[in-house]
């Protein structure tokens, strides 16, 4: 497979808020991990890429189709924070309602799923945790061969065991490299664990679409006093933030900037402390 997801130049538009042409893609069998600050248009750009709100300008193709007809539906799973489900139903229920929806729903499949994570069959969802809840969904999207997984944070205000869980079970999803995962979260050490990519999303813009490896081995954080940052060259600097005793710098390459400043410190930067830099530094 090639791209499972491609968002070409995608742009809509609110009274306070530009989702401003958009790109980037969720290669085949590939976790794709989608960050950004609240309100940076992660969930527009969701939405806006499954149809659920009508973009302006821009292109889509998912499973490379760019009209979706029925077939190529049943292979995309979606999973939203807010829940998917009504709560008054149970897990059976909603059984009986997937196989009236989908031709490809997998009885067996959801009910060994519903059992593998001890939830119950018969009791309405409205019982069921959070971190219950997003389980099901999961379980849900897993049962009707889903290739590609779209996650709007999915692991935001869970406990950190189910969040585990939850990780782990997207990463058998794409073991067999035939199905893909594009997972919305600001909880970047969840990416961390598990993305292959990470897109950057700021004020409506993409900031960069990388390789995770590249950004936690190659990017760096230096740091220094006034006199050294004042030595330091512009074209150096990704971001800068002045804090109460120190600069802190944001790099592309941790190895070169240890040969050019080798007074300097520099650190490795996790993806939160890249996206804090980003949002709070300067450019």
């Amino acid at each position: 497979m090639n791209n499972a997801l491609t968002v070409s130049g995608l742009t809509k538009t609110y009274k306070d808020f530009l989702l401003d042409q958009v790109s980037f893609h969720v290669p085949g069998g590939a976790i794709v991990g989608l960050i950004g600050e609240n309100g940076a248009g992660k969930s527009t750009t969701i939405n806006a890429a499954l149809g659920l709100i009508r973009k302006e300008s821009g292109e889509v193709s998912i499973l490379e189709k760019e009209e979706l007809d029925n077939d190529t539906k049943e292979q995309i799973g979606v999973v939203f924070d807010a829940g998917n489900y009504p709560e008054i139903l149970s897990p059976r229920k909603i059984n009986h309602i997937m196989r009236k929806i989908y031709h490809t729903w997998d009885e067996k499949t959801y009910f060994r799923l519903l059992d593998q994570f001890a939830l119950p069959p018969d009791k309405q969802i409205r019982h069921y945790s959070k971190g219950m809840k997003m389980k099901l969904a999961i379980c849900a999207a897993f049962s009707h061969h889903s290739r590609l997984l779209i996650l709007d944070e999915a692991t935001s205000g869970l406990d950190p065991v189910v969040r585990d869980d939850i990780l782990d079970m997207l990463l058998d999803f794409v073991q067999d490299e035939e199905h893909s995962i594009l997972l919305s979260s600001h909880i970047t050490s969840d990416l961390e664990k598990i993305a292959d990519y990470i897109v950057f999303l700021h004020q409506g813009k993409v900031v960069f679409s990388k390789a995770k490896d590249e950004l936690l081995e190659q990017y760096g954080i230096l740091k220094c006093g006034a006199a050294q940052f004042s030595a330091l060259e512009k074209s150096d600097l990704i971001a800068c933030r002045r804090m109460d005793y120190e600069w802190q710098v944001l790099v592309s390459d941790r190895e070169k900037m240890h040969r050019k400043y080798p007074k300097a410190l520099i650190v490795p930067a996790t993806i939160d402390e890249i996206m804090l830099l980003y949002v709070k530094g300067n450019t």
